[in-house]
C-alpha cells in the first residue's frame, strides 16, 4: 500500500517545521512508518528529529552525482537518513533543498526532487505516512506540486492570528480550490493555529472561509526555547497531548476533509480585520513631485525587442531543440533532464512534460500546442509515445 500523504503548509516563519516535526514524531512513537519531507530551500525541516544534524539536501547530492556523470547511479540511502527517537523507533528523513541563495528559483528544485524521489519507488516505499513540510508564501508553481499533481492526499495549513500567515493561508486554499475544479483530489482537512495567544483572529478567518480549526498549540516561551535547540516539545505533557490528540484523529481519519470552504477576495479578507479598501484610486504622481528640474524622457530604441531571460542552459543539440521548440509555442521551461528511461523530461512549472526521444517531435510538439491553447492546467503530459499521448 502506498504511503499516506500530508502536506503541512503555512506562511514562512510561522512554525511549519516546529509542527510537522512534533506531528511526525509523535506518529512515530505511535507505531508508524514515517517520513519527513522537508520542502524548502533553507533545508531545515528534519534538525529536530535528527537531534540538530542538518540533511545532505537531494539537490545537492544530485548535483555531485550529475557532476560525476553518475546521476543514474543514485541510491536511496543518498538522499533518505534514518534516525531513532528511542532505541525501537525509528524516523525517516529527506530534505530537497534548492539552489544557493539567489541562484535560481527554489520551486524548480522541489518540482526536480519528487521527480527524482517517484524514481526511486517513492510510492512503493514500506511507510505509513510522508509528511511533507511546505512553505507556503511563495506562489511560484515548484511549491504548488502536491497540489497540482494531487500527490498530497491530505493539507494541514499553520496559521496564527496574524495577517501576514492569514494571507498566505487563503492563498493556498485558493490553490487547492483551484485545482480541485481541474480534476485534482488534494483536500484541505483545516487549520492548527500556533502561537495561540487567546485572540480570535484565526477564529474570524476560520468562520468566514469554512476552514475547521483542528487544534490549536500555545504560546510558550519554554517550548520556542527548545524548538531553538532542536528539541520536541513532545518533552512538555500538555504539548505531547496536543500532538498526540491530533496524531490520533489523523491515523483513526476521524477529520473528514472540508469540502464547502471558500477563499475570500481581497475586500472579503480586509472584513476579517475589520478594514476595507478605501473607493478609488490613489493619486499618481507627478514629474514635480519627483524632479527638482525638468526632465526629458529618453527616446526609446526603435524596434526594441524584450527576450525572456532563460531559466534553464542546455549544451546538447537535441536538448536545445526540445526547450526551442516548446519556447515557440509559449511553453517556459524551468528544468530539463534525460535519462535512460525516459529520455527528455520538460518541467514547466509544476507540470511535467516526458518528451522521451528527440524523435516525431514535430508531432508531439503539435499535440502539446494544441493542449496549452484549451485553457487547462496539466500535472502531467506523456509524449513519449508521438501515436498515443496522454494527460491528467
Amino acid at each position: 500500500m502506498a504511503p499516506r500523504m500530508l502536506a503541512i503548509y503555512g506562511k514562512g516563519g510561522i512554525g511549519k517545521s516546529f509542527t510537522t516535526s512534533n506531528l511526525t514524531a509523535r506518529l512515530a512513537f505511535d507505531g508508524y512508518r514515517v517520513l519527513q519531507l522537508g520542502c524548502d530551500p533553507k533545508h531545515d525541516s528534519c534538525n529536530t528529529i535528527f537531534d540538530g544534524h542538518s540533511l545532505p539536501t537531494l539537490g545537492e547530492v544530485w548535483r555531485e552525482f550529475k557532476d560525476q556523470g553518475r546521476e543514474d547511479q543514485l541510491q536511496i540511502g543518498d538522499i533518505i537518513f534514518r534516525n531513532s527517537l528511542s532505541p525501537t523507533v525509528p524516523i525517516f528523513g529527506c530534505e530537497i533543498g534548492g539552489p544557493d541563495v539567489g541562484r535560481g528559483c527554489g520551486g524548480q528544485g522541489i518540482s526536480h526532487g519528487f521527480k527524482v524521489l517517484e524514481r526511486l519507488g517513492m510510492n512503493q516505499w514500506k511507510l505509513d505516512y510522508i509528511v511533507m513540510d511546505f512553505l507556503g508564501d511563495v506562489v511560484c508553481g515548484g511549491f504548488a506540486t502536491p497540489l497540482a499533481r494531487s500527490l498530497a492526499e491530505e493539507v494541514i495549513i499553520v496559521v496564527g492570528h496574524d495577517r501576514q500567515s492569514l494571507y498566505a493561508a487563503n492563498n493556498i486554499a485558493q490553490a487547492a480550490h483551484y485545482f480541485r475544479s481541474m480534476g485534482g483530489t488534494t483536500q484541505i482537512l483545516g487549520l492548527i493555529v500556533n502561537r495561540d495567544d487567546g485572540t480570535d483572529t484565526a477564529d474570524r478567518f476560520s468562520d468566514a472561509t469554512g476552514l475547521p480549526i483542528l487544534t490549536r498549540v500555545p504560546l510558550n516561551q519554554k517550548v520556542r526555547v527548545m524548538a531553538d535547540a532542536c528539541k520536541l516539545a513532545l518533552e512538555v505533557d500538555d504539548f505531547n497531548k496536543i500532538f498526540s490528540d491530533l496524531a490520533g484523529r489523523i491515523s483513526r481519519r476521524e477529520i473528514p476533509p472540508c469540502t464547502d470552504y471558500k477563499p475570500l477576495g481581497y475586500n472579503e479578507f480586509l472584513n476579517v480585520f475589520g478594514a476595507e479598501e478605501p473607493p478609488g484610486r490613489p493619486t499618481g504622481a507627478t514629474k514635480a513631485d519627483l524632479f527638482d528640474s525638468e526632465f526629458k524622457m529618453a527616446p526609446l530604441m526603435p524596434e526594441l525587442t524584450l527576450t525572456p531571460v532563460r531559466q534553464v542552459h542546455v549544451t546538447d543539440p537535441a536538448q536545445r531543440r526540445v526547450q526551442e521548440m516548446l519556447e515557440a509555442i509559449g511553453v517556459h521551461v524551468t528544468d530539463l533532464i534525460q535519462d535512460h528511461d525516459d529520455g527528455i523530461t520538460v518541467t514547466s512549472g509544476s507540470t511535467e512534460i516526458r518528451i522521451g526521444e528527440s524523435s516525431d517531435l514535430d508531432n508531439k510538439v503539435a499535440f502539446l500546442s494544441a493542449l496549452t491553447r484549451s485553457g487547462q492546467a496539466f500535472s502531467l503530459i506523456d509524449l513519449r509515445h508521438a501515436d498515443a499521448p496522454s494527460y491528467r
